[in-house]
């Protein structure tokens, strides 16, 4: 008898028939946590394991690229910091090997051994093969801003009121060079086994400024500002204040955008996750520093040369 710790459906089922290191039977199919536009299912049989990448159900207002993931997923391969590629199927998903490690946490990114751990996969990927397409979230989150109001999604209040000083973060923050880039390094996308730290996930994969990754992870996992110091630093090799403060507006930027793509789930995605509220706690830390005192400072600090 197969044994089976995950629902699958029919066609579920009939897809992971389809492939090749899913196909063989007995088989174990498990759910990962985590996903909120996947299904991530770990898939286990005489092979070996994989995990198939399935694309949540529901309207597809995000703008995810599944061919720019796959070639993003394989160019971080071959930097020897992604999972192997296994399979891709435009439509149905992406399979990818299963990498050992554990899942980290917010926090462990309070350890700063761990993030200089994070800080060299980083690194890495950014070193390695130019991504098939560039990632911005001033455009993205112009993008996202359309598409709330041509659904009639919810805005927080105040939300316009900020669009003067984005521009000035715009300018602040330019000009700027590119590498490849994860772009969406929640601790859940990021693997470690000890010594070294593994990135997955790559929807939101893109050429991109480093000093977004790393002020996204500082953001994404609400460090305090001497470890995003301690992240920026690692990543450098010495201390480089410019780049903090970089890293520091990139995370207020990051806050700002992700904040319409709660907004975006919170108005059309199927699942039942609480969406808005998710956004929101982005949001009320973005105005927090919209208000702040150090602004100013930050707007000059990233500026200087270092």
């Amino acid at each position: 008898m197969e044994l089976r710790t995950a629902a699958l459906d029919p066609a579920v089922d009939a897809l992971l028939d389809t492939i090749p290191c899913a196909a063989r039977r007995p088989r174990t199919v498990e759910d990962l946590p985590g996903g909120l536009t996947n299904r991530n299912l770990k898939v286990t049989n005489a092979d070996g394991c994989c995990v198939v990448r399935i694309p949540a159900a529901g309207p597809d207002l995000l703008g995810i690229n599944r061919d720019h993931e796959h070639a993003n997923s394989v160019a971080a391969a071959t930097a020897g910091v992604g999972a192997p590629v296994l399979h891709y199927r435009p439509g149905a998903g992406l399979t990818v090997g299963f990498l050992p490690g554990r899942t980290l946490t917010d926090a462990d990114l309070h350890d700063p051994d761990v993030l200089r751990r994070v800080a060299a996969a980083c690194r890495q990927l950014h070193a390695g093969p130019r991504f098939a397409n560039d990632f911005d979230m001033f455009v993205a989150q112009a993008r996202y801003r359309r598409i709330v109001a041509e659904h009639g999604f919810r805005l927080p209040p105040r939300y316009d009121e900020f669009a003067p000083l984005v521009a000035r973060l715009r300018k602040a923050l330019g000009p700027r060079v590119t590498v490849p880039c994860n772009n969406d390094l929640l601790a859940a996308n990021l693997l470690d086994d000890g010594e070294r730290v593994r990135i997955i996930d790559y929807e939101y994969s893109g050429n991109n400024d480093p000093c977004f990754e790393l002020g996204n992870i500082w953001s994404e996992a609400t460090l305090p500002l001497p470890l995003l110091d301690v992240l920026v630093t690692a990543y450098y090799g010495r201390r480089r204040p410019a780049q903090v403060a970089r890293a520091r507006l990139f995370g207020l930027l990051s806050r700002y955008g992700w904040t319409l793509w709660a907004s975006i789930q919170d108005g059309s995605s199927p699942l039942d996750f609480d969406f808005w509220s998710w956004g929101m706690e982005k949001y009320d830390r973005a105005v927090a520093e919209f208000d702040g005192p150090d602004l100013e400072h930050l707007l000059a600090a990233a500026r200087e040369s270092d």
